[in-house]
């Protein structure tokens, strides 16, 4: 069973959880869940989240997991079941912030994707994959940034995003649902690859 949740944290909640960045973030989220993964470093975490932003003063997290997160220090925490259901419409309406990439089979390094169009077609042509196909009229990239941040003692880390909205048709459910329930893309422990969905309540058609 997969579990939703909405966090809720005001200024002071971010002042004393010392929110300021990406990885900050990555480790407000993952500190409220058991790490079940032991020495399997290669296992998914079962957890995705996306940054919602702040409204009124307010930051608002959303998170998908695979088990019940902690009572949060700070902050307001709403958790409830994902019900089976919610995934088994035909289609839906759709926002995912992307960290799209693509392989320079020449050097071997992992390159950005430049341009809200070339963004786009990316995003289009790897549905199929995702269990879906995307309805191209209402596809857009609303929002194209590049996030860098220190990892600790690690380094930096820089982060190409991209978030798109638009409406989906549903073409092959399990990899519909392993999509929603795993995410998509890269850079997932960093708030990208959260598909949220709402069922539409009609049937998207070309």
């Amino acid at each position: 069973m997969r579990h939703l949740s909405r966090y809720l944290l005001g200024a002071a909640d971010r002042r004393a959880l010392r929110w300021t960045d990406s990885y900050s973030l990555h480790r407000i989220i993952y500190d409220l869940f058991d790490d079940v993964r032991g020495n399997d470093r290669q296992r998914g975490s079962g957890i995705l989240f996306a940054d919602k932003g702040v409204r009124q003063g307010v930051s608002r997290v959303i998170i998908l997991s695979d088990r019940l997160p902690r009572t949060p220090q700070r902050g307001v925490l709403e958790t409830s079941p994902l019900p089976e259901s919610f995934l088994q419409a035909t289609s839906y309406q759709f926002e995912v912030v992307v960290n799209p990439v693509w392989r320079d089979n020449r050097s071997g390094r992992i390159m950005p994707v430049r341009g809200r169009d070339a963004i786009a077609a990316w995003f289009r042509d790897h549905a199929p994959r995702w269990g879906f196909e995307v309805h191209a009229a209402s596809l857009q990239v609303t929002d194209v940034q590049v996030d860098r941040f220190s990892k600790g003692t690690t380094g930096m880390a820089t982060i190409a995003r991209a978030t798109l909205t638009g409406s989906l048709r549903v073409r092959e459910r399990e990899a519909f649902v392993r999509a929603v329930c795993q995410g998509i893309g890269r850079a997932r422990a960093f708030g990208c690859g959260l598909l949220q969905v709402v069922p539409c309540l009609w049937t998207i058609t070309e």
